[in-house]
């Protein structure tokens, strides 16, 4: 066999490609290292920023969530607005209806309406009044009557005991 002999040449390349190798590799630890380094330094400061930044962002989302509230409650009262009305007056309906039924069975059956009855009670009133009338104008009469002429001295009449049971 036939053995190739390395040539020094060779060897020399190799041996400076072995240094670059290593200066690369501890250029690139040295890198990491102060990444890391700065990392820790400015970690500090990353963190709040970040933390800043998520107060921003959770107060903007409560405002906007805020406003979706507001908007859907005042939809959602509009709503119940709009249905306690509708209720209101399906209910006022109904009275109406059921009114108007009572009335007229209580006409069938001859019951008065509180009109009839006032409109009875006024004619009464009336009634009473004329009636009332002529008995005042007697009286008055009788009164001009008794002033005119002398009144007749009656004897004083003894109380028996059945008048005073009947008076007390």
């Amino acid at each position: 066999m036939v053995k190739k002999h390395r040539n020094s040449s060779s060897r020399a390349g190799d041996s400076a490609l072995a240094g670059t190798i290593k200066d690369s590799a501890a250029q690139i630890w040295l890198a990491g290292l102060g990444a890391f380094s700065k990392a820790q330094a400015e970690g500090g400061k990353v963190f709040e920023a970040l933390v800043k930044e998520g107060g921003l962002l959770q107060r903007h989302t409560r405002e906007v969530t805020e406003d979706k509230v507001a908007e859907v409650t005042d939809k959602v009262s509009k709503v119940a607005n709009d249905l306690s009305k509708q209720a209101n007056e399906t209910w006022d309906k109904l009275e109406q209806v059921f009114e108007a039924r009572v009335a007229r069975a209580l006409k069938t059956l001859g019951v008065p309406t509180s009109k009839e009855l006032e409109a009875l009670s006024a004619r009464l009133d009336a009634l009473a009044a004329r009636s009332r009338a002529p008995t005042a104008k007697k009286t008055a009469a009788k009164h001009a009557t008794a002033k005119r002429a002398p009144a007749k001295k009656a004897a004083p009449a003894k109380k028996s005991g059945a008048r005073r049971a009947r008076a007390g």
